[in-house]
């Protein structure tokens, strides 16, 4: 009876999240906040609302040797969490006649929606700390995500381009783009904070607190205006949809969730982790694919599936989390 009352919490506030979702729909539609503004307000989002999210999380979260161990547990268990991604998926995303397609499926199959699903999910669930273990996520996907993730949405390709081959827009990788980004430097500026045990001002943390309350709902709008113009006829027809959907909705959390119980993890950051580790395809699928030069309506289809898809996946797997 318990595991089927914390599905039932979990799927409560997943499906608030989904009915924020249809908002950003209906906006879209009505040409109130079009996929234009859409993009417009993910710089918005990206540089200024998740990284006063993560800092309010690691200044407002107390000192303590748990709490050290724990973020300390999460930058592992997002470790895991990426190479069990790439190690279940190696083999499946091979086929050369169709790279544009599989390199998009194989990127979506790893890389989770950490940042603007994971952190308002965690948020509700289970407060300042959930946020606090999450944004040590957030970290590895960046690290993980700006290397390996280049390298398989370029369909496998070295970093440098072949003889012959045409430069994608945005191909050109470059190493500062692992430190010198809004979520890792959210973590180092916000680490010292925890660390450190310092106060900012109320002049500044309480501006910083109104804007981060934004993130939740600002995030599923702009994936909800995405979704809108998103057809999924063709995309249902796709062989490998599945394996990517069969890993990173079941495998991956279940492997994460394994090895967290495996070495005692519990409460706030049992829960925590695992809503990182279920979390649906990352809306950076798309922006990655478009900078590789990619598909990236295709990349909206996929996100678009498997994150409705999570609607029923993620309770589950919280729920069994939450014992």
């Amino acid at each position: 009876m318990q595991f089927f009352s914390n599905m039932r919490t979990a799927l409560e506030h997943v499906a608030m999240l989904y009915v924020m979702v249809g908002f950003g729909v209906i906006g879209e539609r009505l040409h109130w906040f079009t996929a234009k503004n859409a993009r417009r307000c993910t710089k918005l989002l990206f540089f200024i609302v998740t990284p006063c999210v993560i800092l309010r999380s690691f200044f407002t979260m107390e000192y303590s040797p748990e709490s050290l161990r724990g973020l300390a547990v999460s930058v592992g268990a997002g470790i895991l969490l990426h190479a069990a991604g790439i190690l279940l998926s190696e083999g499946f995303f091979r086929n050369p006649k169709k790279r544009e397609a599989e390199s998009v499926l194989h990127f979506a199959s790893i890389y989770g929606n950490c940042g603007y699903m994971a952190l308002p999910l965690a948020q509700a669930l289970v407060g300042g700390a959930g946020v606090f273990y999450c944004s040590a996520v957030i970290l590895t996907f960046q690290m993980f995500s700006f290397t390996h993730g280049v390298y398989v949405m370029r369909g496998g390709i070295p970093f440098q381009r072949k003889r012959g081959e045409a430069r994608a827009p945005g191909a050109k990788f470059e190493w500062k783009h692992l430190i010198l980004n809004a979520g890792v430097l959210s973590v180092l500026v916000g680490l010292p904070l925890f660390l450190f045990n310092l106060h900012l001002p109320r002049l500044l943390t309480v501006p910083m607190e109104s804007v981060a309350a934004m993130n939740t709902p600002l995030a599923m709008l702009i994936f909800g205006a995405y979704l809108s113009r998103t057809s999924f006829k063709g995309i249902l027809r796709s062989k490998k949809l599945p394996v990517a959907i069969g890993i990173k909705l079941f495998a991956i959390p279940a492997v994460v969730m394994a090895a967290l119980l495996l070495f005692g993890a519990e409460g706030a950051l049992l829960k925590a982790l695992l809503i990182s580790a279920s979390a649906p395809s990352a809306n950076n699928t798309v922006v990655m694919a478009a900078q590789q030069g990619r598909d990236a309506g295709y990349a909206a289809q996929v996100v678009g599936i498997i994150s409705l898809l999570s609607i029923v996946t993620m309770p589950l797997m919280i729920a069994l989390a939450m014992g």
